[in-house]
């Protein structure tokens, strides 16, 4: 695949032509070149400094290659001693490239980006005497990959295995969690570049240590990514990188702020690069998602899914792969290529949208609030009574709706005619809510559950998208705090969130710290309501208190709300 040609088509006639322009601005002001040389002040002079740190992802194809050697060494001393499962505990950019990197190649890797009980159990309950652990984080603070570590320490404790030689760590150097992992004396640490950023790391150890001890062959992903770096450099207008951003941009600038994105199986049998899309959501939501702007990337199941194949004039199709369907761009190439083709068009895209494309000023916000109401257990505990319940449905946040109707009336949205439903039917309640985005808004679905047995809870996704005809993005929470999290608060303001909590039937504690993983959960979902309400977003949460059952009833409720 490293020889798979890589490239960009504007499929549209029209966005060809409103692209141009922007393609030959990139082209005059040599962005390309700029950029393969790190120029950092290619953003304007208050970006500056920090993507003075933030460029040496322009080169990784090249730095990367003694990782090679290290990671197969490793690898080849784990399977010597039967330890042949990989679990990687990351976060945003630590977890989501070597998940596609993994899929495209079809080998095996159990990913913690969670802090659902059910689901970290289910890792548990694997072959710990063949379990190896990645913790991936740049300082070690992340709350969740904390967590995942201490609990996945105790248990090799338990199982009477010496956990120090079970643990991996991906760190940057001179972090407080590369000091942690020399006093603890865990097997192996691989300190990553600190001058890129999470969400530009697919081919840093970030990327390339669980994907490689996993068994995926890094070794291509970085001749696929340097097969294509010359051309990325080059200020010319077929530049493929350029070609995406300046469509990216006119698009925007039509007021298509939404880029639906699909991955399409080449006709000759090509791997399809599995989960691209979430990879990209997050690059392109976190870099662009500032300042009231940005691109809302929304990845859907396949090239006939709703949002893709009856896109609107506020959302552009691209295929990661041949053009199909109503796609007016598309996108082909293989993984390693691909990844940097992307970082490359993002970083264009944030000079023509005048953002920095390398700082996430709004991520820290649910953060805090998750903090503050771990801080405060009796937050957590008491003070919370349903508006209503139906079923095995608990709904919060009702009165949202009609503030939410009346700021969508005001803006010029969809809005809605009589009050808000008060009978406590759960149709009824999505509908008035539904009806609150405006026409050229969005919906989150953000779902606080575990992403392997409630599953199916992704469905939701096209079928909102489906009977709303409103551009509609799924989350896995708290996952989506790291991705789309940014693009909620800093981008657009014209979404609409339906938060899905469910009832944790076994909860985990999580050494020597004074919470559950259950109770970090629901304070991640508590937090970031409270800080989407803070941007006068409307939340509307709902609290399965029987998941199964919960979830049938709610898949019922959203089918009855576009007949």
């Amino acid at each position: 695949m490293a020889g798979e040609t890589t490239g960009v088509e504007i499929v549209d006639a029209a966005l060809a032509g409103q692209a141009a322009p922007f393609a030959e601005r990139l082209v005059a002001d040599q962005v390309a070149s700029k950029l393969a040389s790190k120029d950092a002040t290619l953003w304007g002079p208050e970006a500056e400094s920090e993507a003075s740190i933030r460029l040496s992802w322009t080169t990784l194809h090249k730095s990367s290659r003694p990782l090679i050697g290290e990671i197969e060494a490793l690898r080849t001393e784990l399977r010597s001693e039967g330890v042949d499962r990989v679990v990687l505990a990351g976060m945003g950019g630590s977890s989501l490239a070597p998940e596609v990197i993994t899929a495209t190649d079809g080998v095996a890797l159990t990913v913690l980006d969670t802090t659902d009980p059910g689901q970290v159990a289910d890792a548990l309950a694997g072959d710990l005497e063949r379990t190896v652990l990645v913790v991936s984080s740049k300082s070690g603070g992340t709350v969740e990959t904390d967590s995942h570590r201490r609990i996945f320490a105790k248990a090799f404790a338990d199982a009477g295995i010496d956990a120090a030689r079970r643990i991996v760590v991906v760190t940057d150097p001179g972090s407080p969690f590369a000091d942690l992992s020399e006093k603890e004396g865990y097997r192996k640490v691989f300190l990553a570049d600190p001058e890129v950023g999470g969400r530009y790391s697919a081919l840093t150890a970030f990327g390339l240590v669980p994907a490689g001890l996993a068994g995926a062959d890094i070794a291509r992903l970085l001749d696929q990514a340097a097969s294509v770096a010359g051309v990325l450099a080059e200020d010319a207008v077929d530049n493929p990188a350029v070609k995406l951003a300046a469509a990216w941009a006119a698009a925007h600038e039509e007021g298509a702020e939404k880029v639906v994105i699909a991955t399409v199986p080449s006709k000759e049998g090509g791997s399809v690069l599995k989960g691209f899309a979430d990879w990209a959501e997050q690059l392109i939501a976190e870099s662009t998602g500032k300042q009231g702007t940005g691109l809302l990337p929304v990845a859907v199941e396949g090239p006939d899914s709703p949002g893709f194949a009856d896109a609107k004039a506020d959302a552009t199709p691209v295929a990661v792969g041949p053009a199909q369907g109503t796609a007016k761009i598309s996108v082909t190439g293989s993984l390693g290529a691909q990844f940097l083709l992307w970082e490359f068009a993002t970083a264009f895209a944030g000079r023509l949208l005048g953002i920095n494309p390398f700082d996430q000023p709004d991520v820290e916000a649910a953060k805090k609030a998750a903090r503050s109401l771990l801080d405060n257990p009796d937050a957590l505990k008491g003070g919370e009574e349903p508006s209503t319940v139906d079923g095995a449905v608990q709904v919060f946040g009702l009165e949202s709706i009609a503030a939410a109707r009346s700021a969508s009336v005001e803006g010029g949205g969809g809005g809605m005619d009589g009050g808000v439903a008060t009978d406590g039917k759960l149709a009824d309640i999505l509908r008035a809510f539904f009806d609150s985005a405006p026409e050229t808004g969005y919906i989150a679905v953000q779902a606080y559950l575990d992403r392997l047995d409630d599953a199916s809870t992704s469905i939701l996704r096209g079928e909102i998208a489906k009977r709303t005809g409103r551009q509609t993005t799924f989350g896995w929470g708290p996952r989506f705090l790291h991705s789309t999290g940014q693009y909620h608060k800093g981008g657009h303001q014209n979404g609409i969130f339906l938060q899905l909590t469910g009832a944790v039937e076994q909860d985990l504690d999580v050494p020597d710290r004074p919470y559950t993983l259950g109770v970090l959960q629901h304070a991640q979902a508590l937090g970031d309501g409270q800080v989407l309400a803070e941007h006068g977003r409307p939340v509307l949460r709902l609290h399965l208190t029987d998941r199964a059952a919960g979830l049938a009833e709610l898949v019922r409720a959203v089918q009855e709300v576009g007949e």
